[in-house]
């Protein structure tokens, strides 16, 4: 194989913007449930005083999913395979993310399907013509996802991920500019301070005294969660950078290709983790910019008037409030941008989890691949988690915030301190011991990498240990 022709040559400056796709996908996930409801519910309450907390939550976790795509980038092969090249026993990595996901997935998705019917029925009144059930949104917006993500492909996915985006960064600008509350209120959001919980929001809405039960689950969910950094990688994949040209999913890497790499193809290959650094931070620097502006929006509009709405009021109210205060082009772009952001998380949702848990399958129980075909395994996966989207939407339709942040916790801060772990071992143990001596040299990633990876498991490990059960018991 001659490895110079195997490997495409990357863009450089600004023609790399040119390529940005996987983080566009990968932000349209990141702007969810957690920027939505939790956002702006959180805003209400507490306030912009909490802006560091967005800002936190999302730099941490971009440095587990950009690393990620760079070891996918050096290997040709997504997280969960890297996962199981963890040193130990067998494949007791991916035992742990399959069992943990299995039941984050089902939650997380069923809470997302739910949100997004809510907001799409304040958009669309589409219960009105099914006999007034408030679920047919949910249902509706499932059906949109499984019909999207049916096919398994990337260019179909990053074509409509990608108009979202835009919809959502036009929309929830508007809003923001309209609503913001002044320099010196918006830099105070970024002191570190944690803002005591109003007497209004515990008496009135029902909300706990500890703070940290609203911080909790917008960190958990800002940014997404474990599974959003899996899947950058298989977007990663999807658009054939570095040595994943070609590659297709559900496959390890081929290690006497990464073997016989040769210098030239390897420093081609770091002109792609350029690639994808610039994507990364593209999607990072969306994600931070639209979550802020739903925490100011429910911050001005909600927590103005004293309200920390519990279910659909989250859309309704706000839209309502908003609508009569700066008139109903803002009212309109907020629903707008909240119903695109809902739809757009639970397509790739449904587009990634199938993905996730069909190579975890493939892993931990071989026979599972020998007898279906990837594309069989993903779509038995997508048509299960289709029919726990339908069932959870019929069964807890009025509870958005409910759903949403118990997915939050299990998915986006239980498993996020290990997975920063493993995500530096996979590069600067494992990586290393699968390429050529020549490429080693080129492709070992900036110590910087490394560094806020393990920053990133002592914060959310500390959440985990100790500002979880500390937020659950008061």
């Amino acid at each position: 194989m001659d490895n110079n022709n195997a490997i495409k040559t990357p863009p450089t400056g600004l023609a790399m913007l040119a390529l940005v796709g996987p983080g566009l996908v990968w932000c349209s996930e990141m702007i969810g449930s957690g920027e939505v409801i939790i956002s702006t519910r959180v805003g209400a309450i507490l306030g912009t005083g909490v802006i560091w907390a967005v800002v936190v939550g999302i730099f941490l976790k971009y440095w587990i999913g950009m690393g990620g795509a760079w070891y996918t980038v050096c290997t040709g092969e997504g997280m969960i395979d890297m996962f199981d090249r963890i040193p130990g026993p067998r494949h007791w990595v991916v035992w742990i993310v399959l069992v943990i996901q299995f039941l984050s997935a089902t939650i997380a998705m069923g809470a997302i399907a739910t949100a997004a019917g809510v907001f799409l029925n304040s958009l669309i009144p589409i219960s009105a013509y099914f006999g007034g059930w408030g679920g047919w949104g949910g249902w509706v917006v499932s059906i949109f996802g499984l019909i999207v993500a049916w096919s398994g492909g990337f260019k179909i996915l990053k074509a409509i991920m990608s108009f979202f985006v835009l919809i959502m960064i036009l929309g929830i600008l508007y809003v923001s500019i309209v609503l913001f509350p002044g320099w010196r209120q918006f830099l105070e959001g970024f002191l570190f301070k944690i803002p005591s919980v109003p007497a209004w929001a515990v008496s009135e809405a029902g909300v706990s005294q500890n703070p940290w039960r609203e911080i909790l689950p917008l960190m958990g969910w800002a940014a997404g969660g474990f599974a959003s950094h899996v899947w950058y990688t298989y977007w990663v994949l999807g658009a054939g950078y570095g040595a994943a040209a070609g590659r297709g999913y559900g496959k390890p890497a081929d290690t006497a290709f990464l073997k016989s790499l040769d210098r030239r193809s390897a420093e081609k290959i770091r002109g792609w983790c350029r690639v994808v650094l610039t994507d990364a931070t593209v999607a990072m620097v969306i994600t931070i910019v639209v979550t802020i502006s739903f925490l100011i929006a429910g911050a001005v509009v909600l927590g103005s008037s004293k309200l920390a709405p519990q279910g659909p009021q989250v859309a309704i109210m706000l839209s309502r409030i908003f609508s009569s205060k700066w008139g109903t082009v803002g009212g309109f772009a907020f629903l707008l941008t909240g119903t695109t952001a809902l739809i757009g998380t639970l397509t790739v949702q449904l587009a990634g989890w199938p993905r996730l848990l069909a190579d975890a399958f493939r892993i931990c129980i071989p026979k599972f691949q020998e007898r279906m075909a990837w594309k069989t395994q993903f779509r038995l996966f997508l048509v299960f988690f289709f029919v726990t989207n339908m069932t959870i939407v019929l069964a807890f339709g009025l509870k958005p915030v409910f759903l949403v942040k118990t997915g939050a916790i299990c998915d986006g801060l239980l498993l996020t301190p290990l997975q920063a772990i493993w995500v530096a071992v996979g590069l600067f143990m494992v990586m290393p011991k699968l390429l050529s001596q020549e490429a080693r040299a080129i492709l070992r990633p900036h110590w910087i990498l490394a560094v806020f990876l393990l920053l990133g498991f002592l914060v959310f490990g500390y959440f985990c240990l100790f500002q979880i059960p500390y937020a659950l018991s008061s």
